[in-house]
């Protein structure tokens, strides 16, 4: 899987650890990072938006992981002007240089949110799709052509109930 070219940044590694930022971020400062998770907030500034977005790990193509508990908030600033109503709730991965610390809120609690300036952004997409169960297999089939219309050759079959898996996509 790979990661898409608005995504990519320029350093081989980014820093993805939250937790380890936090630490000590003042030892972050400047380092390119890669987060991605919901956008819970998104405030229009002069010149700039920035999105305020709940964490979670990101897989191999740096999509947001599904189903991950957040592993805290960050602040990316994003040069000019995005429609809150396009991110607000929308899943999303920035890259970019760690820029310091911020102290906000969430609610009525105070919080410290990690800064990075978005040199790059991806918004990802939600799609559904129907994964059927495996067909039944006769053990009493003892050879010969393989009956050609799917399932088997008399009677009727239940396959089991389908499933509907929630995956990640561009």
């Amino acid at each position: 899987m790979t990661i898409p070219d608005a995504i990519k940044g320029s350093s081989p590694t980014p820093q993805q650890d939250l937790v380890r930022v936090m630490n000590a971020p003042q030892l972050y400062i400047g380092q390119e990072a890669r987060f991605g998770g919901k956008v819970v907030a998104v405030q229009n500034q002069q010149g700039k938006t920035r999105l305020e977005i709940a964490t979670v790990p990101l897989d191999s193509g740096a999509r947001p992981v599904l189903g991950e508990a957040s592993r805290g908030r960050i602040f990316a600033d994003v040069n000019g002007f995005l429609d809150p109503v396009d991110f607000r709730g929308q899943l999303v991965t920035v890259v970019g240089p760690i820029t310091g610390t911020v102290d906000g809120k969430i609610g009525n609690t105070p919080y410290k949110f990690m800064l990075m300036q978005a040199t790059g952004y991806k918004r990802w997409h939600l799609v559904q799709q129907v994964v059927m169960p495996p067909q039944p297999i006769d053990p009493w089939f003892y050879g010969g052509r393989a009956w050609p219309y799917g399932y088997g050759g008399w009677g009727w079959y239940n396959p089991g109930p389908a499933e509907v898996q929630t995956i990640v996509t561009e």
